[in-house]
C-alpha cells in the first residue's frame, strides 16, 4: 500500500513561515493535529531532507513534500447493533448514543461498540483517518454519557470536521444533574486539566501543568424539598474538549454529577428521603450527563447544521420525580 504524496513549492509570500503553518495553508482540510503527527513520524521532506521539527521555517523556493499513509484496513467485525440515527447523508452521520455504549473498541471492550455498529450500518463508507481502531470517529463521548456525536463517512469530511473541533468552532451543549446548587448559578470554569498525580486513570483540575479547559454553565432548575436533597439541572457549553472535562470541572467546583463513579460522591443517607427517589438514585450508577446539542458546518456544503435531542428515559424519569417532589 503506497502513501499519497503532496508536493508544494514555497512562494515569496510564504517565505519564513513555520513549516506546519505552511502545510495547513496548502492543505486546509487537514487538521493541525494530524499535520503535527505526520511531521513527528517523519513524513515531511523539505528539499528532500527529512524534517521532524514543525517549528522549522521554510524559505522562498523550497520544495516541500508530505507523505500521507493510506488507512490501515480494519479487522474489526461489523455487528448488527441498532443505532439511533438523527441525520445521515453521503458525508456524515449524527448518532444519538445510548448510555452504556462504548464508542470504539479497547481493552475490555473488544466488540459491541459504536464502531462495530457503524461498520455494519455504513458498510465500507467510513473514514479511515484514525487508523483501524476508530474508523469514522471524529470525537467521542464517555461510555456512560448519552447523546449526540458526529461520524465521518470519508476522509475529506473527517479532516474538515476535525479542524472545526480543533478550532473550537463546534457548538456543543450538555445537560447534567448535579449535587447541590452551583455558586454562582451561572458562570465560567477555566482551569488546566491533566492526569491526576494520585490516580493516573483520572483527570484533575488541580495540576501544575496540563491543557487549558473552559466550561461555561448555567443553572436551569434547582430541586429542593423536605424529602429530596438539593439537586440542580445545569447546561454546560464547552469551549474546549478535554478528557472528562465537564465531570472534572463540576466536581472541582463542588457540584459533582449524580452517579459519576469516578468523580462523584456516594449517596449519603438523607433523613426523610422519598423512598421512590432513593431507589431511583441508587439505580443511577452512571454519570447523569447528556450531550444535548451539536452544531457545525457541513464539510462539503458549508451549511450550518444544528441538532438537539431529549434526555434519555432514565434521566427524564429523574427530572419528573424531582419536579414532583420539589417545592
Amino acid at each position: 500500500m503506497t502513501d499519497k504524496k503532496y508536493k508544494f513549492t514555497v512562494s515569496e509570500e510564504q517565505n519564513l513561515k513555520r513549516v506546519d503553518q505552511f502545510i495547513v495553508e496548502e492543505l486546509p482540510t487537514f487538521s493541525r493535529t494530524k499535520i503535527s503527527k505526520l511531521i513527528k513520524e517523519g513524513a515531511l521532506l523539505v528539499n528532500n531532507e527529512p524534517i521532524e521539527e514543525r517549528s522549522k521555517k521554510v524559505s522562498f523556493g523550497d520544495e516541500v513534500e508530505l507523505s500521507v499513509p493510506e488507512p490501515v484496513p480494519t479487522d474489526l467485525k461489523p455487528q448488527n447493533i441498532p443505532l439511533d440515527v438523527v441525520y445521515e447523508d453521503d458525508d456524515l452521520l449524527v448518532i444519538n448514543k445510548p448510555i452504556g455504549m462504548v464508542v470504539h473498541p479497547g481493552a475490555g471492550n473488544p466488540d459491541g461498540t459504536l464502531v462495530n455498529a457503524l461498520l455494519h450500518h455504513c458498510k465500507e463508507n467510513l473514514s479511515g483517518i484514525n487508523g483501524e481502531l476508530r474508523p469514522g470517529i471524529v470525537h467521542r463521548i464517555d461510555k456512560d454519557t448519552s447523546g449526540l456525536l458526529v461520524v465521518a463517512k470519508n476522509d475529506v469530511a473527517h479532516n474538515v470536521l476535525a479542524k472545526q473541533f480543533e478550532d473550537h468552532s463546534i457548538q456543543r451543549t450538555y445537560l447534567a444533574f448535579v449535587w447541590g446548587m452551583p455558586k454562582p448559578i451561572h458562570g465560567r470554569i477555566e482551569t488546566l486539566i491533566g492526569r491526576s498525580k494520585y490516580n493516573r486513570q483520572k483527570m484533575s483540575a488541580e495540576v501544575g501543568s496540563g491543557k487549558d479547559a473552559i466550561t461555561n454553565y448555567k443553572t436551569l432548575e434547582v430541586f429542593k424539598g423536605k424529602t429530596i436533597p438539593d439537586i440542580s439541572l445545569i447546561e454546560c457549553r464547552l469551549e474546549t474538549g478535554r478528557t472528562h472535562q465537564i465531570r472534572v470541572h463540576l466536581a472541582h467546583q463542588g457540584n459533582p454529577i449524580l452517579g459519576d463513579q469516578m468523580y462523584g460522591k456516594k449517596v449519603r443517607k438523607i433523613r426523610d428521603l422519598d423512598e421512590q427517589l432513593s431507589i431511583l438514585l441508587e439505580n443511577i450508577n452512571f454519570q447523569a450527563l447528556h450531550a444535548q446539542s451539536l452544531g457545525f458546518l457541513h464539510p462539503k456544503s458549508d451549511k450550518e447544521l444544528f441538532f438537539t435531542t431529549e434526555l434519555p428515559k432514565d434521566l427524564l424519569n429523574l427530572q419528573k420525580m424531582l419536579k414532583k417532589l420539589g417545592n
